[in-house]
Order: structure tokens, then C-alpha cells, then sequence
């Protein structure tokens, strides 16, 4: 064989590796996510959020919990037979509260047993989304967050005591409107936290969780343990399934965008009675 012959193969092959890699992470995510269904007779849900790298650039893209996302995520419910429990498994940084509350609403929705699963974090938007499960399955180390609202890069919660520290002939009418805009979100993240909590918890319980987790009380990226989820009365477990670790692991930080959600996208009917 010509050396130019072996150069070309070589080429060949090199362009090919990565997708090749690829194509096998993706079969091994469908198989495990098939013997994890098997194993519980559940819809797997999984909504992951990686930082991206371009390759070329070299900077980050952040992804997080849009449209696209609460599009993919309620097909796949409305996929599922309504007595099928679903276990969700999160790994987010959050994302537009108006996507986030689609799919947990939608989860609310089900008949059958939510069970979110948050191997690593799920903050923000991501906690939301887990406030409509019967259970949230933590590990010890991994975190929620809070569920305040953000204007632009400034939480609602600072723009209102900010304004109540100054006579308001000493604010500008845009931080006034700000401010109005804050109050009004703060009022309806935490109304709509509520109507997810009132399912699964009594009713003043609901109302303290919800006021707790949206009041601005930390910062928006404050980390929420096991431990303090527990103290703060949330529905939590560390009964975290090895496979559910597992599956985790089989989305290494990609260098090119993969989707964030991933089901087996058959209808899913349940046996378990027949």
C-alpha cells in the first residue's frame, strides 16, 4: 500500500472518531435508559445541561431550561400513559421561569408517581420543576436552589429593598417600574410555587415553602443541601439508584451541542395491571 494510501486511511479515520464516539455514547445512554424503565416500569425524562466549549472560539455557552426544552419534555409526557409513573432526572443551572413552570405544571398534571432525580444540582428553574414531584431523590452532596425571580441581571428581592431605602422623589421612573415589575413577579413565582407544593404537602406547609424558597432570603445561586432541604421540610430522600449516577456519567462536557433532552420516543403504556 502506498504511503499517501496509509495518509488518506489515517485521515479517514481520525474525521471519523469522533462521531463514532459519539454514536456509541448515545446507544449506551438509550440502553441504560431502557433498563432503568424496565427496572421501575417509569418513563425516564432526562433534561441535562452542560457548559459548552466552541471549539473553534474557545469560550463558554451556558445552557439552561428554555422553550425548546418544556416543548420536548411535555411530548414526551403526553408519550406516556397517564398511570406510568415518571422519573425525571435534572442537571441544570435553571432557566426561563416560563418553561420551567410548563413542564412542572405538566408534571403536576400526571396520574402517575413523579419521582425527580438531581444526581448533581438543579437550581433555579430546576428546583421548580422538582417542587411538582412526590419525591426529590437527592445524593449528599448534590444541591437546589432558590426559586426567586430574576429582572435582567438584578434579583427582584434587591430591587425592592433598594427602593424602600430611598425617598421615592430620589428614584428614577425606570427603577420605580423595576421595582413594580419585581413585586409583581416575586408575588406570582411564589402563588405559582404554591399551587405545585399544595399537591403533596398540607396547606400552611405549602404557603411556608413557597414564601421561603422565593422571598429572595439568599442568593440566587445559594446552595441548598440534602441536609437543609430536609430542615426546611421538602419531600426529600438520598436513595440515589447507582444507574441514575451511571446514566449521568454518559454525558461527558460535549465540545459540540447534543440535545438536553432525551426519552425513548414510543408511547409508553402501563402493564404492570395486565
Amino acid at each position: 500500500m502506498h504511503y499517501m494510501d496509509l495518509f488518506w486511511l489515517f485521515f479517514i479515520l481520525s474525521a471519523l472518531q469522533p462521531i463514532l464516539k459519539q454514536k456509541m455514547l448515545e446507544a449506551a445512554r438509550q440502553r441504560l435508559i431502557a433498563k432503568i424503565e424496565k427496572q421501575r416500569k417509569s418513563r425516564v425524562i432526562l433534561l441535562i445541561h452542560r457548559q459548552e466549549t466552541m471549539s473553534l472560539l474557545g469560550f463558554p455557552v451556558f445552557r439552561y431550561i428554555d422553550i425548546q426544552d418544556s416543548e420536548e419534555v411535555l411530548r414526551a409526557i403526553h408519550l406516556t400513559d397517564p398511570t406510568v409513573p415518571l422519573d425525571i432526572v435534572l442537571h441544570t443551572p435553571g432557566g426561563l421561569v416560563l418553561a420551567s413552570l410548563q413542564i412542572a405544571r405538566a408534571l403536576k398534571k400526571h396520574k402517575g408517581k413523579v419521582t425527580v432525580f438531581v444526581p448533581h444540582y438543579a437550581m433555579s428553574g430546576g428546583t421548580m420543576i422538582a417542587l411538582a414531584a412526590d419525591e426529590i431523590v437527592m445524593t449528599n452532596s448534590s444541591v437546589l436552589g432558590p426559586i426567586d425571580p430574576q429582572l435582567g441581571q438584578y434579583p427582584a428581592a434587591s430591587l425592592l429593598r433598594t427602593t424602600e431605602k430611598k425617598p421615592v422623589d430620589k428614584l428614577e421612573d425606570q427603577t420605580l417600574i423595576m421595582a413594580d415589575m419585581a413585586k409583581m413577579a416575586i408575588k406570582q413565582v411564589e402563588e405559582a410555587a404554591y399551587d405545585l407544593l399544595i399537591k403533596n404537602y398540607p396547606q400552611e406547609k405549602a404557603k411556608e415553602l413557597a414564601k421561603t424558597l422565593s422571598e429572595g432570603r439568599w442568593t440566587h445561586d445559594y446552595a441548598i443541601t440534602f441536609e437543609e432541604a430536609q430542615k426546611l421540610g421538602l419531600k426529600v430522600n438520598n436513595n440515589m439508584p447507582q444507574e441514575i449516577l451511571q446514566l449521568l456519567s454518559l454525558y461527558p462536557q460535549p465540545v459540540k451541542k447534543v440535545p438536553s433532552v432525551e426519552y425513548l420516543p414510543i408511547p409508553k403504556k402501563d402493564i404492570s395491571s395486565k
